[in-house]
């Protein structure tokens, strides 16, 4: 291992002081008059958010949180001018696979928490010894425990050049598969498209083109129609078997995107909003929460909390406020943009690894099987009856169950 790679311990211990703070301004919230959005149509509905902000004055326990929290073996390192915070729990069994997992936005780490026992030891958890991972799980610049950031540049390509010098030069791994969704599926794409040799396959459930948010498409197939409008292929590029994903997709651009191109333009404003007020950084999260995802959960709390819990709902918000990264987690948007993505290859597939696609029902984004074929170099492909954005979370053994079936096939 070079010797200026220097891995520490990590320990969550937020100071006693930034709990009574966050407390104290908890208290104070001032609440928005709210009337005729009973059924969300306005945006955030403050009748709920006044459920989880007594909640989280009167309930919630970070210290218990954290305390689990701190079970996963977490490290820091300063890479390529990151202060890196990262799980690393190695599998159990003869010949564990290394493999880097992911979150996105409005995640953190520990939306993965259920898929890293089940990974690393699979004997534990209804698998078998054979299938088990050495998983690491960053998370990424600027979000939550990898901050402060300091630096401009950080978006989803420039993580995969980090994580690849974190996997072979630090954690000297010859070889890893990778998985993800969110932009941890842009991330995971990125190995599979710019380091083949190093990357044993690639799992996306969030399978987007890599030109994302960017005017022009050097990555689109030859011969796939796309939406001038929304910059997505078009509806005539979907079968029978896929009807209503065009629409799925068209009704996320053109009514749910405003958070993204406020991030993806004035992020730094929105930080002054979230860093100042813990309500306020949980109605920006929780908004989206309860949006991705309403076509197939039902509309209304009680359902919406069969998914997620008051407790996940509050954690977001308190490692984002806690950690003050509302943000540099914006600014991801941002550089994404600003900062675009160009390709190290004009080959196709543009991702030229073994790649499996998991498609679940409620997504934000469902692309047509004609595009997917053409981008990846597929080798898998699933399409579940539920689960949604949040895979990881909402429905673990399925997620579980498509990674170790998929990697189970490229072992060596």
């Amino acid at each position: 291992m070079p010797l200026d790679h220097e891995i520490r311990p990590f320990k969550i211990e937020i100071p006693e002081a930034d709990l009574d703070d966050m407390m104290e301004r908890l208290k104070r919230t001032r609440f928005p008059d709210d009337f005729a959005n009973d059924d969300w149509k306005y945006g955030y509905n403050t009748a709920y958010h006044r459920t989880l902000i007594d909640y989280w004055i009167n309930e919630y326990d970070w210290r218990d949180v954290e305390r689990r929290m701190n079970e996963l073996p977490q490290f820091r390192i300063d890479l390529m001018g990151v202060p890196l915070h990262f799980i690393h729990v190695k599998g159990k069994g003869k010949n564990p696979m290394p493999l880097l997992i992911h979150h996105g936005w409005p995640w953190t780490f520990w939306d993965l928490r259920k898929v890293i026992g089940p990974l690393t030891d699979p004997e534990a958890h209804g698998g078998k010894a054979e299938n088990s991972f050495d998983v690491v799980l960053i998370s990424l610049p600027g979000y939550g425990f990898s901050s402060p950031l300091k630096e401009t540049g950080w978006n989803f390509w420039h993580t995969a050049d980090l994580e690849n010098a974190l996997m072979k030069d630090v954690l000297g791994y010859e070889k890893y598969a990778t998985a993800g969704g969110d932009w941890g599926a842009l991330v995971a794409q990125q190995h599979g498209h710019k380091y083949e040799k190093d990357v044993i396959g690639v799992y996306t459930h969030f399978p987007a083109q890599m030109s994302h948010y960017l005017p022009s498409h050097p990555d689109q197939p030859e011969g796939v129609e796309f939406d001038p409008i929304l910059g997505l292929p078009a509806r005539s590029e979907y079968t029978a078997e896929e009807e209503g994903w065009f629409e799925r997709g068209k009704h996320f651009v053109e009514n749910e995107s405003g958070y993204g191109e406020i991030q993806l333009t004035k992020p730094q404003t929105l930080a002054a909003l979230v860093t100042d007020s813990p309500a306020g950084q949980l109605a920006w999260i929780t908004e989206k929460r309860y949006f991705w995802g309403l076509a197939e959960r039902g509309v209304g709390t009680e359902r919406f909390e069969k998914v997620w819990p008051k407790e996940d709902l509050i954690t977001t918000a308190a490692v984002y406020f806690l950690t003050k990264t509302g943000g540099t987690s914006s600014r991801y948007y941002w550089e994404c943009r600003g900062n675009p993505w160009s390709p190290s290859h004009n080959r196709f597939p543009v991702v030229g690894v073994p790649t499996a696609v998991s498609i679940f029902s409620g997504e934000i984004y469902k692309p047509p099987r004609t595009w997917t074929e053409k981008y990846f170099n597929l080798q898998q492909y699933r399409i579940h009856d539920e689960g949604g954005h949040f895979a990881p979370l909402e429905v673990p053994e399925l997620f579980v169950d498509d990674v170790r079936t998929f990697f189970g096939g490229l072992r060596a």
